[in-house]
């Protein structure tokens, strides 16, 4: 029995029409938005407004560039709870920590300025930065013990336990059902 084929009209690359220079331009833009807009969302990725350029071109930031909030880790020991929060390019004089109605507020500020003078260029940079982050305190923390460390851009603060706080915890057996 012969076998019937059937064809199917298929389209060349070339009868398709090239796309316009206003077209290509606008895609061109819309893409690149979408490139920032996706960019911004990795962490602590949300860029302060005056992160972004006035000519709508951005400018590479480097690896080691200040971020909006820096990381921080909570961890609970037997007798204390402990915050660090990772501060590069910070000193302890650039840290503000406060305690008032239970709240722990830890405030820094970064300011950087570059210049730089060339015999056919002057250059000069100024970034400022700054974060808040507030903890409110559990109950059993002894507020008149708090102690703030900072080393090697790595400020940590101990939140001792008071020692009703440290005995309240109870070891419950479980039987078998």
């Amino acid at each position: 029995m012969p076998e019937t084929t059937a064809k199917t009209p298929v389209a060349s690359a070339g009868e398709t029409a090239p796309a316009k220079p206003a077209e290509r331009s606008a895609l061109e833009g819309l893409r690149r938005e979408i490139d920032r807009l996706l960019d911004d969302f990795g962490p602590f990725g949300w860029r302060l407004p005056s992160a972004r350029s006035l000519f709508g071109v951005e400018t590479p930031r480097p690896a080691g560039a200040w971020q909006v909030a820096p990381a921080i880790d909570l961890v609970e020991k037997a007798d204390a709870y402990e915050i660090s929060a990772e501060l590069p390019g910070l000193d302890e004089k650039d840290v503000d920590i406060r305690l008032a109605n239970g709240t722990l507020t830890i405030r820094g500020e970064k300011k950087e300025e570059k210049e730089e003078k060339r015999k056919d260029y002057y250059l000069s940079e100024r970034r400022y930065g700054s974060f808040q982050r507030s903890f409110r305190l559990p109950d059993g923390v002894d507020a008149d013990r708090i102690e703030a460390g900072f080393a090697r851009g790595v400020l940590t603060v101990k939140l001792p336990k008071t020692k009703e706080a440290q005995q309240s915890e109870k070891k419950i057996d479980i039987t078998a059902a």
